[in-house]
Formats: C-alpha cells, structure tokens, sequence
C-alpha cells in the first residue's frame, strides 16, 4: 500500500484529527455491546453524518496485540512490520534503542506457591511502580557481561534493555513471553527460539530469578512477567511513507514507543482524556496529522468490566464537542482493535470506524456502534486503508495514472 500512496501524496494545510479509542469493539452481554449500552448522543450524531464502516486490524480470525493492531492503523502493513511490545515500550518511556539492545517489556505480578495469581499486580499505583524499578536498577547492573538498562511505566508495567556489548544476529531477541496469559499457571520459561538467542535467554532467566528472591516479601508485586522481545527494526517514518507532520498524543509510554517508532513527535505527557484535548488545541496550528491515543476503554475490557468500559466510552462521548470545535478537515475515530468484556482480551471482530469530512455520503447510519457500521459506505475492509482514505479526505493524493 505505501509503494502506491508515496508518489500520490501532495502537501496542503489540511488537518488530520485521529482518535483511537483502545479496544472499543466489544460483544453483546445481554443483548447490547459496550458501544450499544453507553449513552454516546455526540458520537451518534457523528455517525449519521459521517461515512462508517468497521476496519479488520490483521486478518479475518486474527487476533492482535496493541503493536499490530497500531501499525495497522498507521498504514503499516503489520505482517510485514512485525515489531516486538519490548521496543515500543522502552521506546515509549524514552530509553535509546540500540543494535546492540534486546528490549522487553515487563509486568509486576503476584504468585503464589508457584502459580500466577495475578498477571498485573492488581495493578500497582505508578509510584510504587517508580520505586520498585529503581530498586531493581540499583541492584541489578550487568548480569555475566550484559548491561541491564530499566525504565518505569504506568501501573504494572516496565520495560528493561539488555545491552550486549557487541552487535546481535538479527534473531537474537526470538523469545516468547514468560506470561502464560491466564491466571492458575506457572510462568513460562524463558526459551530460545533460535541459536543466537540462547544468551538472551539465559540472562533473562537469571533476572527473573534475581528479581523474585528482590521481591518477595512485596504483597502483591512479588514477581515479574516478560513480555515482547524484540530488538530494533528497520522501518520508513509517518512522514516519509504519507507526506505528514505528525503529534503523537498518548499517557501510556507503550503507544508512544510506537508512535515515535514511525517518527511522529512523542512528547511525554499526563493526565486525563481531556488533559489530551488541551494539548491537542495547545499544539494544533504545528502539525498537520495529530494520533489521539484513548487507553482506559481497553484496560477495563480486558478486566471483564463491561459497565466501566461503556462508562469509558461516555467519558469520551461528552468530550467529543472539544475536538469538533476545531473543525478539522478529516476526524477518523476508531480502535487498533476490539476488546470486549465477555472475553477479558483483545479478539479478532472488526472494529468500529467514523470518517468525517465534507466528501463523504453518511446518513446511512442512525449511531456508532458494531452493527450501525456495518451498513455504513466503507463496508468492512483492512485497516492498512485508514491513512490513505484520511489522506484522500484531506485532499492530500493525487490522481493514480494518466
């Protein structure tokens, strides 16, 4: 798709407004999903007059992590662009990412007799988070000649770099994750999946043992959780690929990691939805593309939590005027995926999209919902075609052929 759109894109002072709201697809639970329960009458009232349809993040019955399911939506095809969550956290939480690096992204956790109890720690204020991780820096250097590199997230999570003191074979960082995924388990070893990462393995084996006999008498975050091995890819940035200067608006460090991973600007910031919105108007008139990340629908999906994921959504809703009042050229809002209460995880449906803009039909559909957008005129499709439609919308691709 980026061999096509590239010598298409024509520059102009349009604005490109794109809101992700994490995980919003979901499934019904007596009778209505989440976007069906929440009182949503700005979003609704968006949809009637905007084209819709629902986007396929991978593939039809594939079911994506927050990594392919934001490259997707970025133009990126995600099978092709197949980056580890350990890059996009330490790159989130502003640690420099080497060829020497091996990045992971870690999660506290609680385990009891050996058995996970909780894969997120009942997720742990971020102060205790900053405290723990900085206890684990100052004990843990270098583990045999690998330097161990830390950094603090938000909640439960953060990310470490193994520092290897010379350049790595591509398959250096093929592991998977030690977290099984479900709570009742014993955690996974750390097993190589090629030659050359046997030593990668190895070292993470040794913190991971290391940092229990630190922890153990931590209430909850006695343990950790690795996650998304990866080393650093080779990938063209937003602006090279689309033609545009682009904001990176996100309080979680892992979608920034992504965002700053294609070259958006990544300024780290915090607070609220609408401490988002402030900075969106605050830095309007300096770009042309701006990525507005939404995280905390997802993260109640993902608890299973279907009334705190609908009240998420109205959160957002009541917001919506904010955005509006800028009056972009283009808002597209959608998900990198679905995440639906009654499976406590990401999953496979396609996901919710609205594009306004003045070339489009609308009024084929009455709100923004699951089964509002399937009769909208995008129809369903993948979403590798968000940015070229938000591009074609802003009068930003010239005509293909004579």
């Amino acid at each position: 798709m980026q061999k096509l759109i590239k010598p298409l894109v024509q520059k102009n002072d349009t604005k490109i407004i794109f809101v992700v709201l994490d995980g919003v697809g979901g499934l019904p639970i007596n009778g209505k999903t989440e976007l069906e329960a929440a009182n949503t009458p700005n979003l609704d009232a968006l949809a009637r007059e905007s084209a819709c349809g629902l986007h396929v993040p991978v593939a039809y019955g594939v079911t994506p992590g927050s990594g392919p399911g934001h490259l997707g939506i970025f133009g990126y095809d995600p099978i092709e662009f197949q980056i580890g969550r350990g890059i996009l956290e330490a790159l989130g939480l502003g640690l420099e990412v080497r060829k020497t690096d091996v990045a992971v992204r870690c999660n506290y956790a609680t385990i009891k007799d050996g058995v996970i109890v909780d894969r997120r720690a009942g997720r742990i204020p971020t102060e205790q988070n900053r405290k723990l991780t900085e206890k684990l820096q100052d004990e843990i250097k270098i583990i045999d000649d690998v330097e161990l590199i830390f950094a603090p997230g938000m909640e439960h999570r953060f990310a470490v770099l193994f520092r290897f003191p010379n350049d790595l074979e591509p398959d250096a960082g093929m592991l998977p994750d030690t977290d099984p995924q479900k709570e009742g388990k014993a955690p996974l070893p750390a097993t190589p999946l090629s030659k050359s990462a046997e030593k990668v393995a190895k070292v993470a084996e040794k913190l991971i043992n290391k940092v229990q006999e630190m922890l153990k008498t931590e209430e909850k975050a006695n343990f950790i959780l690795t996650r998304g091995f990866a080393q650093m890819p080779h990938i063209p940035t937003f602006e090279e690929a689309f033609g545009l200067k682009s904001l990176a608006i996100a309080t979680y460090p892992m979608y920034r990691g992504l965002a700053r991973l294609v070259g958006m600007d990544t300024p780290a910031i915090e607070g609220s939805v609408e401490d988002e919105i402030k900075f969106l108007k605050q830095k309007y008139n300096d770009y042309d593309f701006f990525f507005v990340h939404v995280k905390k629908i997802d993260s109640y999906g993902e608890d299973g939590n279907f009334e705190g994921k609908a009240a998420r959504i109205e959160e957002f809703d009541k917001l919506l005027p904010q955005i509006l009042e800028l009056k972009p050229d283009v808002l597209m809002i959608t998900g990198d995926h679905s995440t639906p209460a009654l499976l406590k995880s990401h999953s496979w449906h396609p996901v919710p999209v609205l594009l306004k803009s003045p070339y489009v039909l609308g009024g084929l559909c009455s709100a923004f919902s699951e089964r509002e957008c399937t009769k909208g005129e995008l129809g369903i499709f993948p979403a590798v075609n968000l940015i070229p439609l938000a591009l074609a919308n802003s009068m930003r691709l010239k005509k293909f052929g004579a």
